[in-house]
């Protein structure tokens, strides 16, 4: 862990970044981590306040002679998606993040980093610290939960914050800043599981999908990669011909992350394996073909299972309604954005398949930028679960950020850009949900941007910070502390 920080600026950024990647910090998971945080403020005599939620507010007086500035809300928070290669053997529970550098980039060792976003809770963590920076009255707001819930930035009370301006540090785009996000929501299709034993004569046999790229459900959404969900239902179609049982299926493990590796344990007459095997690697050859350039990693296989003697299957019409289900959900972009060039205003993720028991559950997650557009996917996903003979569960969603190209905090950020690096930076929308458009339905009024380092692969095992961005980052966020007055 110290070897991979050795000789990175800012020094004390990536102190706290090796550090908080000691501590286990999944969604719902954030008691350490939050304690840590309250716990280093009070080291550091300042003003600290937990909720009851875990959400942390911190406050640092301003530096002599910036006293009369208003006070500046800085924000990230403290979760972190928790996933892994299937042959990595890591406890998000337990295990520290094992850091891996790699010339410019910053990685783990086949889990997600969590440098989203660690890297705002180590920025806010570094700048609490150091005496020697120039800035108005601060404030450092942590909040919890915000990749499978939102919770914390739902559960903060009036009063918890003071500033009336927000900086929020969970962009991945060094260079750009963002002025607006989406909004969305999950639609959930359950079905009440009913299975049949096993025919005579079967052989139980185990179908992969594993190698794909997956990656955020919003960010990623338009860049065509493969969803393991989708794949492994058109090969198990496919099947159909030598007579394929469904016994059991699984894919993806987050709501907001596109699905990387699916399994399904099925049932072949004996005297169709050998024919079994000949359509999966023709499918394999095919869809590689298909993906060859966005998924080069891309494996389909099978294999025989040992040690089943017996084994329940789903019934047939309840093994043809999933697949058609899953057939005719849309996966990825159903509207661009007319007004902002390359923004994706709508898309929808089929995202995760469980047979548990009594249930077969298939979680789907929709974006928009316009809250009505969010209402109308949501609507066919749900009339297609409908149609498929599911019940249709809707979970609650979350508000998108309105752009407001009159901010105040947005000129400051732009001309402080342009005299940093004499040019312009990007202003942006993204499509992805950022916690400023709770905080603003929460605290009305308040003025906000977004920005960061530049990230790629968040959400999986190919998460990955670049190095360089990061000084960048912080040498911005405080030149823009000292040129606010």
């Amino acid at each position: 862990m110290a070897n991979a920080i050795e000789g990175l600026k800012p020094p004390l950024l990536w102190k706290y970044f090796a550090e908080i990647s000691k501590i286990p910090r999944g969604s719902k998971n954030e008691k350490q981590v939050s304690s840590y945080v309250f716990g280093t403020a009070k080291k550091l005599g300042l003003e600290a306040k937990q909720d009851k939620s875990l959400n942390v507010v911190v406050r640092k007086p301003a530096s002599p002679g910036k006293e009369g500035v208003p006070s500046i809300c800085l924000q990230g928070h403290l979760d972190m998606v928790c996933e892994k290669n299937k042959e990595t053997v890591h406890d998000f529970e337990k295990d520290p993040i094992e850091l891996v550098r790699k010339g410019n980039v910053m990685m783990a060792n086949g889990t997600t980093l969590g440098a989203d976003n660690g890297v705002a809770v180590a920025t806010n963590l570094a700048i609490m610290e150091d005496k020697s920076l120039v800035h108005g009255p601060l404030e450092f707001l942590f909040t919890i939960d915000e990749e499978t819930g939102l919770t914390g930035a739902n559960n903060l009370k009036p009063g918890f914050l003071q500033s009336q301006t927000l900086m929020n540090l969970d962009s991945e785009e060094e260079g750009a800043l963002y002025v607006g996000c989406s909004g969305g929501r999950n639609t959930i299709g359950v079905w009440k599981a009913a299975f049949d034993n096993a025919p005579a004569k079967t052989a139980p046999l185990i179908l992969r999908v594993k190698g794909l790229k997956g990656g955020h459900s919003g960010l990623e959404i338009d860049k065509g990669r493969g969803n393991s969900i989708k794949i492994i239902n058109r090969v198990f179609q496919g099947l159909a011909n030598v007579d394929a049982r469904v016994s059991t299926i699984e894919g993806g493990n987050k709501s907001n992350a596109i699905p990387r590796e699916a399994e399904a344990l099925i049932f072949i007459p004996k005297n169709n394996v050998k024919k079994a095997k000949a359509i999966v690697e023709t499918w394999n050859k095919t869809i590689k073909a298909e993906l060859a350039t966005v998924e080069p990693d891309l494996t389909i296989t099978v294999e025989e299972v040992t040690g089943v003697k017996k084994g329940k299957v789903l019934k047939r019409n309840l093994q043809a309604l999933v697949c058609q289900t899953i057939s005719a959900l849309p996966h990825g972009v159903t509207k661009m954005s007319a007004d902002i060039p390359g923004l994706v205003e709508t898309s929808t993720n089929v995202a995760i398949i469980r047979t548990e028991k009594g249930k077969i559950e298939l979680t789907t997650s929709q974006r928009s930028s316009v809250a009505t557009e969010i209402d109308e996917i949501v609507q066919t996903v749900g009339a297609v679960f409908t149609l498929g003979g599911a019940k249709v569960v809707y979970a609650e969603g979350y508000p998108g950020w309105k752009p407001n190209l009159n901010s105040k905090i947005l000129k400051v950020a732009k001309s402080t850009y342009k005299s940093l690096y004499g040019k312009e930076p990007e202003v942006k929308a993204i499509h992805a949900g950022l916690e400023c458009g709770i905080i603003g339905e929460k605290y009305p009024g308040m003025d906000m941007v977004s920005f960061g380092p530049t990230l790629e692969g968040v959400h999986s095992p190919d998460e990955k910070i670049y190095i360089d961005t990061v000084e960048r980052f912080w040498n911005y966020l405080l030149a823009i502390l000292r040129n606010l007055n």
